[in-house]
């Protein structure tokens, strides 16, 4: 007697692909790093085992004199590797102005960011980080900070890499004024990071909603927490609907920067709120 052969299984319904996932900027550990607690080194080992996060974005501080030390960036790069972590950007800081109004300056600024662009594309960075600080008028600091990206952003394309700019102080944290220069720049390796915070007089969610349209990123800045576990500056929930709603789908990193828990803690504290908040919006 022939047996009939056993019917095939069912298909497994597609796994729905999350909203966004979570990544960790290592600035969210900025005392830890510097009280030496911490090795820039070991962040992506303790972004994976501490933090259960498999994605970072790394701050020059903490490796600032290793941007040309090949054999320090291969060992940093094996390290994420082994543990199963993405290297996703550097965040640049404390090179020069990209649109000082001294033209010497503005060159020289822009070269300070070279090795830079080189060092994230050792480490398997999409991008860079940088800011967008000048002086002058409005329309002054837009012409001017389009140059100095439009510069940078020639120089990074070579590379294949991004150079992605954040809302961080100055006319940056005016919303309409860097979506202007970022629409002037007009180079597909040159987009936003909006930061939920930075905005300072400016409305934070008309600030993030003008960047998205060119984000290759998003900062989820946190400070504070309620008794609900709710951040106290900003409502999650509604800024998370204008990421997605936008399209983005991408890396949202966490960026702790309070003092009222342990950096860990607060950690934790926005990864549960992101999750908790991607859930709800997914349902």
């Amino acid at each position: 007697m022939v047996r009939p052969l056993p019917a095939p299984a069912a298909d497994k319904p597609a796994e729905k692909a999350p909203l966004f996932r979570i990544s960790l900027a290592e600035w969210s550990l900025h005392r830890t790093l510097f009280e030496g607690k911490l090795d820039n080194l070991d962040f992506p080992r303790a972004a994976k085992r501490q933090f259960g996060i498999d994605a970072v974005e790394y701050v020059n501080q903490f490796f600032k004199d290793k941007a040309q030390d090949a054999i320090y960036l291969a060992d940093l790069a094996k390290r994420a590797s082994d543990e199963g972590v993405t290297n996703l950007l550097v965040m640049c800081d404390g090179l020069g102005n990209l649109g000082d109004p001294d033209a010497a300056m503005r060159s020289k600024a822009i070269e300070n960011h070279f090795p830079w662009v080189e060092a994230a594309k050792r480490l398997g960075c999409h991008s860079i980080r940088v800011n967008a600080a000048s002086k002058g008028s409005f329309e002054e600091q837009q012409k001017l900070a389009v140059d100095g990206l439009s510069r940078l952003a020639d120089y990074a394309a070579q590379m294949q890499m991004g150079v992605i700019v954040e809302n961080h102080g100055g006319l940056s944290s005016n919303g309409e004024w860097l979506a202007g220069v970022i629409r002037a720049v007009n180079k597909p390796n040159c987009g936003t990071l909006p930061d939920f915070g930075n905005f300072h007089d400016y409305d934070r969610y008309r600030g993030v909603e003008e960047l998205l349209p060119f984000a290759k990123g998003v900062s989820a800045k946190s400070h504070e927490f309620d008794a609900d576990g709710n951040e106290v500056r900003t409502d999650y929930t509604r800024m998370m609907k204008l990421v997605v709603d936008s399209g983005y789908h991408g890396w949202v990193g966490i960026e702790y920067e309070g003092k009222t828990l342990p950096e860990p803690e607060g950690v934790m504290a926005t990864k549960a709120l992101l999750e908790r908040v991607r859930s709800r919006l997914q349902a």
